[in-house]
């Protein structure tokens, strides 16, 4: 598959294949919705919890006699029953992370590379280099290119320049190579790739 390469001044410079083993996969949307899930439910803190019956601070008197007042009998006023008694199978601290196999996982991400080259929002940048941190000459390459809505995913190291310009963009987010994954090239429109990067995604996911 060959895609022409672009500079950030929207200047075409040449162009590149992309490997159809990596790019050229069938899109399965089940894969891509697994993925998702998977990732969603690692990031989940799992921090909600309520008291028990045996957690809430009350007192352990019996609270009427057993016999004799025509209500039901009670031992307690922590039961589950009663208003600011405990709460019966309520959630605990927990963990919501599943396992994927790491086969599934490596198909999803090459879905997700395949999903945006087979939409025509896969983009091939020369380089994503800045010569200073300044917000303002970013945005004005991001409005000659269209880009509104784009991850850029570069080799190794990201520009520490480029970055930085980015970090007040909205809509714009910057990560290496070895960050990419599904569920943030499949939340933004644009998924723009240097060529450090399709090379090193390349070399990861043959």
């Amino acid at each position: 598959m060959k895609v022409s390469v672009i500079n950030l001044n929207a200047e075409s410079v040449g162009d590149i294949e992309l490997d159809d083993s990596v790019f050229g996969v069938d899109v399965r949307s089940d894969l891509l919705a697994r993925m998702v899930n998977w990732q969603l439910a690692k990031r989940r803190a799992g921090t909600h919890k309520v008291k028990g019956r045996s957690e809430v601070s009350a007192t352990t008197k019996k609270p009427f006699r057993q016999k004799g007042t025509g209500r039901a009998r009670a031992g307690s006023l922590v039961g589950t029953q009663y208003r600011g008694g405990g709460i019966a199978h309520g959630p605990t601290p927990r963990s919501h992370a599943h396992d994927l196999p790491k086969k599934v996982r490596k198909l999803g991400l090459k879905t997700a590379l395949a999903a945006k080259a087979k939409e025509a929002k896969l983009v091939v940048l020369d380089d994503a280099k800045l010569a200073e941190p300044k917000t303002k000459v970013l945005r004005d390459h991001l409005g000659k290119l269209g880009w509104g809505s784009a991850l850029v995913i570069d080799g190794n190291e990201v520009d520490v320049n480029f970055q930085l310009a980015a970090r007040n963009i909205i809509g714009i987010d910057v990560l290496p190579q070895v960050g990419a994954n599904v569920y943030d090239i499949l939340r933004k429109d644009t998924l723009v790739l240097t060529k450090n990067a399709v090379s090193a995604l390349e070399e990861r996911l043959k």
